[in-house]
């Protein structure tokens, strides 16, 4: 299978859920398609042997995780050399989103980016804390943190506790030791 007949296939079957997955990460349409599209391009740059449309997905969707955290890195150093420079896209409206209108699509737009990035790591991808950690390129315990205060905030924007399956601790200290 060429290159080409590999992206068709890809294409054809997946990118309904790949512009989904970009804006579960990022909250915006237009951001999320973009994310998309450089992954594609960062996967079928490399030569590399891809045996199906399934194996390439999982690829562009390793790809989007990838350049997401590293946009949301650049981002936050840019903040802090130059705050007030950095635009980022509010909760898009009701006519940018591509995911259901359901209580937790709604929910997870009120998120940070980081918190955002680390539930749909978390219970979308279905990765374990140290593996979000790792993705991230974060300390477990900070992961741990951005999971309980989204969860928190998405108990309040739902009005239910949404994920009562399963609660991280995370207890307040006085600064390291």
């Amino acid at each position: 299978m060429t290159d080409d007949d590999l992206l068709g296939e890809l294409l054809g079957r997946a990118s309904t859920r790949l512009a989904a997955y970009g804006y579960l990460l990022t909250g915006s349409q237009h951001a999320g398609e973009d994310l998309v599209q450089d992954a594609i391009v960062k996967v079928f740059v490399r030569k590399r042997r891809i045996p199906n449309a399934a194996a390439a997905e999982g690829y562009v969707r390793a790809a989007m995780r990838s350049l997401h955290v590293d946009r949301m890195r650049r981002e936050t150093v840019w903040r802090r050399l130059a705050p007030g420079q950095v635009v980022r896209d509010e909760v898009p409206d009701q006519t940018e989103r591509i995911a259901t209108a359901d209580a937790v699509g709604r929910a997870l737009a009120t998120l940070s980016p980081r918190q955002r990035t680390a539930v749909v790591l978390r219970y979308y991808d279905d990765l374990t804390v140290a593996d979000v950690a790792h993705q991230m390129r974060l300390a477990t315990g900070t992961v741990k943190r951005y999971l309980s205060d989204a969860l928190d905030r998405l108990a309040v924007e739902v009005g239910a506790d949404v994920f009562d399956a399963e609660r991280i601790a995370v207890v307040e200290t006085e600064g390291r030791s």
